[in-house]
């Protein structure tokens, strides 16, 4: 996989967001080049989640700049941002499918929602459910698939209406070793196939390599380290190098439960 050149599709700058006295983010920058794939790592709590929702516009940040191919959304009217929003797809952490909706009408829920035809809207969900390996449960209900089936309608819902941005929220969370090769390994197809830019947040770090060009480590509120993602296990950054190896102990502060933690290991 690689990255664009130019222009990056998505700048992030000075970017924060504080919950009343808990900052979240402070300062984040972030580049993104057109048609590269970035996973941001970081401890539970870190602030990972936010970001995507702050680009979404699903939260609005205390300050920052969040520009889209040198567009910044954060300036946009409501109707010119939903506009924009649908160059975007997301696959939410838990697939977030509409228990009401069958299969199909959730994969092509965007394309409904501009108003697509229902024929050219079924067939086209029809083609990406046979993308992801489900091209038989069309008209099933939500309820009645499994975890790894339920993720693989996500993710075809999340590519439907071919977006060029693509966000992925805990993408393996939840599944078993051999789903979570599946979905990795369907994500890093859509990539090859689409040179979709990607913005990834996970805690599996085989995923994180798997899925991923570049690799951004978010640590007390900002982006502390981005690599290659072929240099994670060579990279000897200490804060980096405490996240992958999984220690309690070294540079990263464990927010507020760090005192104990290392009084725990200490008795």
């Amino acid at each position: 996989m690689s990255g664009g050149s130019g222009l990056p599709r998505i700048r992030i700058r000075g970017l924060s967001k504080r919950f009343n006295s808990n900052v979240v983010l402070e300062d984040v920058d972030l580049d993104i080049m057109p048609g590269q794939s970035t996973t941001i790592i970081g401890m539970s709590g870190s602030g990972k989640s936010v970001l995507i929702k702050c680009i979404l516009g699903l939260i609005k940040p205390d300050s920052g700049e969040i520009l889209i191919d040198g567009e910044n959304w954060l300036q946009l009217e409501e109707q010119e941002l939903l506009l924009r929003m649908r160059r975007i797809g997301m696959l939410f952490q838990g697939a977030a499918l509409f228990d009401s909706l069958s299969v199909w009408e959730n994969v092509a829920f965007a394309l409904l929602q501009q108003n697509t035809g229902k024929e050219e809207a079924r067939e086209r969900a029809i083609e990406v459910l046979e993308w992801v390996g489900l091209h038989d449960i069309a008209d099933l209900m939500p309820a009645e698939l499994s975890g790894g089936m339920a993720k693989r309608v996500g993710l075809a819902r999340t590519i439907c209406h071919k977006p060029d941005i693509v966000f992925f929220d805990e993408p393996t969370t939840g599944l078993d070793p051999i789903m979570s090769d599946v979905i990795n390994r369907l994500i890093v197809r859509l990539h090859k196939d689409s040179g979709t830019t990607m913005l990834s947040i996970t805690h599996d770090l085989k995923s994180a390599a798997m899925i991923s060009d570049h690799i951004a480590l978010l640590c007390h509120g900002r982006i502390h380290r981005q690599i290659p993602s072929s240099e994670l296990d060579s990279d000897q950054d200490p804060m980096l190098r405490q996240f992958v190896e999984g220690r309690a102990q070294g540079p990263i502060n464990c927010s507020h439960w760090g005192k104990k933690i290392e009084e725990a290991i200490q008795r």
